[in-house]
């Protein structure tokens, strides 16, 4: 197997040598100012963007070390603003059952296995939705294949758990067992426990899950770095990590060695919460670790009708989803992160978990301050018409995951009415009320290909072109608009539109090249686009090789 471009075999590039440039490439920058930029030469020093231009410029730094992009097209790296990396680690080592079409698909493939596995099974990615009858599996479902182990399967969205009847032995889960606030256990008409837990009821299982340790972390994150970077994502938000997982993302950006750029909220879910916001806000010389937020979560997920709504579900009668955390709760989380310096990022999918989530920020800011802090709103799925407007009033970021919408449209149909769709995955809405829109993939929930992304926000259709026209149509972003989503828009909810996002004098030298054209390929090819080159800081990180 040879390296898809040669040229690059002469010298390895560190991030602090001489003088680059690549020349002979079709570019695309966004910029701050809004426009985007073409360009056929960059030229990047000391990890940084020196200037961007024609081939002409080439004369004029003739010392520099030269590259033939070959006509490759060059954009920024791309920022994913939520994901969750060590899960997307350890879900590459873990049984993956995404895309099964039944319960004894899922069956057969957790028997293959956990032949060889000893302990806990862990794995990832089923949806109901997707098999016959779309109803909840059951126990007794994963008994028939594992029944001497304890087994524990996330739900696509991670807001469930399908655990057999090991695990729930083994957690001492009866029907007496009580259901935590903020949780569901699935119930059979006998009374017992179903094997499926929602949201708060998932721990009732998880917590009897043995720890990680650091090493095991250490492993996720090379791993998802590598996925990462393959996917032309060189910088990613981690939505919500645990103490451990801070203690070593600090250590390895101490000692410069993290994979990709990460901007890393804290769980305030985790006991050691205060600890963890007394140590401070922390960002590295070179941009790789940025920590200032805290992830709070407001409801459940759409899938397994956690979401919090005003009305009742479609399909679910008298039942109108799952409020985490009550606004009181909301406020005392926001005003201890706003003490520190630390904005809110807060998970709200159903219209009445927006809702709730906006008049908690109104309240805390009134009180306490912290508007300027560039607080978000992680997936703004469901909002209410008359709720869009206090985005941009409160200052609040909606991080949006456009792919979230085509894998959700035929199941949100059914789950809502037509009202309730009417601000749901409402990109352009935002748009064009005036709020910057962070755009990510929400992975391992979703794949974490960014191309999925802008394909699902440039056409709203499955990979099959359908529905003909996209889905709610009126919601669609052009090229630009989903590119910019995908860099500067991330950048700023960060904080960090001044480092990364565009290939602007200054700016690290973030970039990667890809086999077509994003700005004038057939839109149905757009999902399909791959990377061939990933450079962080002026480095080159990532080679696809030549499969011929």
């Amino acid at each position: 197997m040879k390296l898809i471009i040669s040229l690059l075999a002469t010298a390895s590039i560190s991030c602090f040598a001489n003088t680059t440039v690549i020349y002979n490439v079709n570019g695309y920058t966004p910029t701050y100012q809004g426009q985007t930029q073409q360009f056929s030469t960059l030229v990047f020093k000391d990890g940084k963007v020196v200037k961007t231009g024609d081939d002409s410029l080439k004369a004029s730094f003739p010392d520099a070390t030269t590259i033939d992009g070959k006509k490759a097209t060059l954009l920024p790296g791309l920022i994913d603003a939520h994901g969750h990396i060590i899960g997307l680690g350890n879900n590459l080592s873990q049984l993956d059952v995404r895309n099964t079409q039944s319960v004894d698909m899922v069956g057969k493939m957790l028997a293959e296995f956990a032949k060889d596995k000893q302990g806990w099974i862990i794995g990832r990615g089923w949806n109901q939705e997707h098999w016959p009858g779309g109803q909840f599996p059951t126990a007794a479902d994963l008994d028939k294949y594992v029944k001497d182990k304890p087994v524990v399967l996330s739900r696509v969205d991670g807001h469930a758990v399908w655990v057999n009847s090991k695990a729930m032995a083994l957690a001492g889960i009866t029907a007496q067992t009580d259901t935590p606030s903020g949780g569901e256990i699935i119930k059979l008409p006998s009374g017992q426990p179903s094997g499926v837990f929602i949201d708060k009821a998932e721990t009732l299982v998880t917590q009897h899950i043995p720890k990680t340790d650091h090493a095991s972390i250490n492993r996720a994150l090379d791993n998802a770095g590598n996925h990462l970077l393959s996917l032309g994502i060189t910088s990613a938000h981690d939505a919500g990590i645990d103490y451990d997982t801070w203690q070593v993302y600090k250590q390895r950006a101490e000692h410069n060695n993290l994979p990709v750029r990460i901007v890393a909220m804290l769980s305030a879910g985790d006991p050691k919460l205060e600890t963890m916001l007394k140590a401070g806000r922390y960002k590295d010389m070179n941009d790789m670790l940025s920590i200032g937020s805290v992830k709070v979560y407001a409801d459940g997920a759409l899938g397994s009708r956690g979401a919090a709504l005003i009305n009742e579900y479609a399909d679910r009668k008298n039942h109108h989803g799952l409020m985490l955390e009550t606004q009181e709760k909301l406020e005392q989380l926001f005003t201890l992160s706003f003490s520190h310096g630390f904005s809110a990022n807060t998970h709200a999918i159903g219209d009445q978990a927006n809702k709730t989530v906006l008049d908690a920020y109104e309240n805390v800011f009134k009180k306490s301050g912290g508007i300027l802090l560039r607080n978000r709103i992680e997936h703004a799925q469901i909002v209410s018409p008359n709720d869009i407007p206090r985005f941009k009033a409160l200052k609040i970021i909606p991080s949006m995951q456009p792919v979230h919408a085509t894998s959700d449209m035929h199941m949100a149909e059914q789950r809502l009415n037509e009202t309730q769709l009417t601000g749901a995955y409402a990109w352009k809405t935002f748009l064009s009320q005036g709020s910057i829109i962070a755009a990510g993939s929400d992975f391992p929930v979703e794949l974490a290909d960014p191309f999925d992304g802008l394909y699902s926000a440039i056409t709203r259709m499955d990979h099959n072109q359908l529905p003909e026209g996209g889905w709610r149509p009126e919601e669609l972003l052009s090229r630009d608009e989903a590119l910019r989503a995908f860099t500067l828009g991330g950048a700023y909810a960060a904080h960090q539109e001044f480092k990364v996002g565009s290939l602007e004098q200054g700016k690290w030298a973030d970039f990667i090249l890809i086999n077509k054209d994003y700005y004038t390929a057939p839109l149905a090819d757009v999902h399909a686009i791959k990377v061939q080159q990933t450079w962080l800081a002026g480095e080159l990180k990532y080679t696809l090789e030549d499969e011929n």
